[in-house]
């Protein structure tokens, strides 16, 4: 897995800056199935491949491989660890995270989307003691997300997800909140808020919830660059740190 790590990585991502359009802006050609933390009612469609590397506080780096294998249905695996970026000794995850998806609904005039899915890929260091990431995985999740015509698009989203991990006490549905704001043909504003009602155990949550904001900008074809600020509301307790700041790269290509 950690070879496949760094395979997937360079093999998408480097040959991606010679073309023109990811997911951001007015002139996005595919759907976010991520805000930030949060799943969203966006699919990747049949026939295409995506590539995702969140590089996170703590030297984290997680790759995320997707790929759309029927009509409305895509499927993916992930693997990163702590301390990848930086010196000493990296601290791999145990396991691969998996993620698969369904498009229940599609967008109408009318209704939103409606997706469902199951992602056991959490974010942070693993916290060995309670069998948890510190940003717990979505788990089983339904996601909606309407988009309107508003000075470019305006897109709003909400998920209800059951994590499963659920050692460290609390077992409960959580709720996430999100919305994305064109601003202009290649780059978007994006933010999303987790009640965090599965996350306020004394070692990890203060009862804050999570409050994330970002931005995305489209320099490539499929080829999308991200930099966010998370947990604004200095929710976490495992960390002294306020908000932290994190780079995605996201590249999506067909296959055919």
């Amino acid at each position: 897995m950690k070879k496949l790590l760094l395979f997937f990585n360079f093999l998408f991502i480097a040959p991606a800056v010679i073309f023109a359009q990811g997911t951001a802006g007015t002139n996005a050609k595919f759907e976010y199935r991520y805000l930030i933390d949060m799943p969203t009612a966006g699919i990747l469609e049949k026939g295409y491949v995506g590539v995702t590397s969140d590089v996170l506080p703590q030297g984290v780096l997680i790759e995320r491989l997707e790929v759309g294998v029927f009509k409305n249905v895509s499927f993916g695996i992930s693997y990163g660890g702590a301390n990848i970026i930086g010196a000493g000794t990296p601290s791999w995850y145990k396991l691969p995270g998996v993620n698969i998806r369904y498009r229940v609904i599609n967008e109408t005039v009318t209704m939103p989307a409606l997706t469902v899915g199951f992602d056991s890929q959490g974010k942070g260091v693993y916290f060995d003691s309670t069998s948890r990431y510190a940003i717990k995985s979505p788990g089983f999740f339904a996601a909606a997300s309407k988009n309107f015509a508003f000075m470019g698009y305006l897109s709003f989203h909400g998920t209800l997800n059951y994590s499963l991990e659920s050692k460290d006490g609390e077992d409960f549905v959580d709720l996430r909140v999100g919305a994305e704001k064109t601003l202009g043909e290649n780059v978007s504003l994006i933010g999303e808020y987790d009640f965090a009602f599965n996350d306020n155990a004394d070692r990890y949550g203060a009862g804050n919830g999570y409050l994330n904001i970002g931005i995305r900008w489209s320099i490539g074809e499929g080829f999308t660059l991200g930099f966010d600020l998370r947990d604004l509301l200095d929710n976490k307790r495992w960390s002294p740190s306020t908000a932290d700041r994190a780079l995605r790269i996201e590249y999506i290509k067909s296959i055919f």
